[in-house]
């Protein structure tokens, strides 16, 4: 059988190919699954897609009108499938679970030191030959708090390293994870970990309850000088709200590794065109913003997880098994 992948990464290709060498031939595509790219997969039974691929009601359709039975997504959200239309359709879907919450936790923390420390504005001047340090002052983190909200996997390995930094540490989540508990994190309510914390990083997942959990009134609530980074997902955070307050002046920086109308932008060259999005426009002017394109996930270790968890969803698939991965069940238990 051949697989069709969607929105492959050059870094990503090599890593897929062998992994599915051993079982099934594999076609990688480096176009995202949209509408316009959906007719490709006539005639896959099995296709494979990446975080930012568009799986609504139109796509789920034609792919299922071309021969597709298996839609296997290779990240850990889901928020861009419509699961319902895809089990009308009696597609299977599965995600990857897991995979390194280092990954992430680290990028986290690079966004954070990055904008505390001025990084990317120390980088630029110093290509031209200007070595001042005026406007560069940063702040130490030791002693300082940090809030956290979600304490999974990545929440947790998050505040593992701001323990190692000598911080105290605040967490917000539905449930409290005894690891952090050791660490001597103090779980609270949001409204006292917005107003009480020097840098907030969110590590929750996108969901309906969750969707603009940072609106313009939990924003308002955080300190002028606070550090705000979201390696998460974009709709976490209501961005024109956020400009708003970047536009009186507030926060100490901003570290962004998703945006929330990323889908079209985020993993492809738009350097050449006009970027009609005002709002990603006018939020990568402000000096004390870093915006990346979604790649905390990406290294060599939680990219060869997820890859290897994928072969095996499929190989799952195709042998009639189910496991925690699968998000339509449309194959029954063996």
């Amino acid at each position: 059988m051949e697989i069709l992948a969607f929105g492959v990464q050059a870094d990503e290709r090599p890593l897929i190919e062998k992994a599915f060498a051993p079982h099934h031939d594999i076609r990688c595509l480096d176009v995202f699954l949209t509408e316009d790219t959906a007719p490709i997969a006539a005639g896959y039974e099995v296709i494979s897609t990446s975080v930012n691929a568009v799986l609504d009601n139109r796509v789920l359709q034609t792919l299922a009108a071309g021969g597709t039975q298996m839609v296997a997504q290779r990240s850990t959200g889901f928020n861009n499938i419509d699961l319902q239309v895809a089990e009308r359709l009696g597609l299977t879907v599965a995600r990857v679970s897991s995979y390194s919450p280092y990954s992430v936790a680290e990028f986290a923390w690079t966004l954070a030191m990055a904008v505390n420390r001025r990084i990317v504005r120390a980088s630029n001047r110093t290509r031209d030959f200007d070595f001042r340090l005026d406007g560069l002052m940063g702040r130490d983190l030791h002693g300082r708090t940090v809030g956290v909200l979600g304490t999974g996997k990545i929440g947790e390995a998050f505040a593992r390293i701001a323990h190692g930094f000598g911080m105290r540490l605040l967490g917000w989540d539905v449930a409290e994870n005894p690891a952090c508990l050791a660490l001597g994190m103090t779980y609270v309510d949001k409204e006292r970990l917005f107003a009480e914390a020097d840098l907030i990083s969110l590590h929750v997942p996108l969901l309906p309850a969750t969707r603009h959990l940072i609106d313009a009134a939990a924003l308002r609530a955080m300190k002028d000088d606070a550090i705000l980074v979201n390696s998460s997902r974009g709709g976490l955070i209501d961005t024109d709200a956020l400009v708003t307050q970047l536009r009186a002046g507030r926060f100490t920086g901003v570290g962004l590794d998703v945006y929330e109308a990323e889908a079209g932008l985020f993993f492809l060259d738009k350097s050449l065109e006009v970027v009609e999005d005002d709002t990603l426009a006018r939020l990568v002017t402000f000096p004390n913003v870093v915006v990346t394109s979604h790649q905390a996930y990406y290294t060599e270790d939680a990219v060869g997880q997820i890859i290897e968890a994928t072969v095996t969803n499929v190989l799952d698939y195709l042998a009639g098994r189910r496991s925690e991965n699968v998000l339509v069940p449309a194959v029954p238990v063996s």
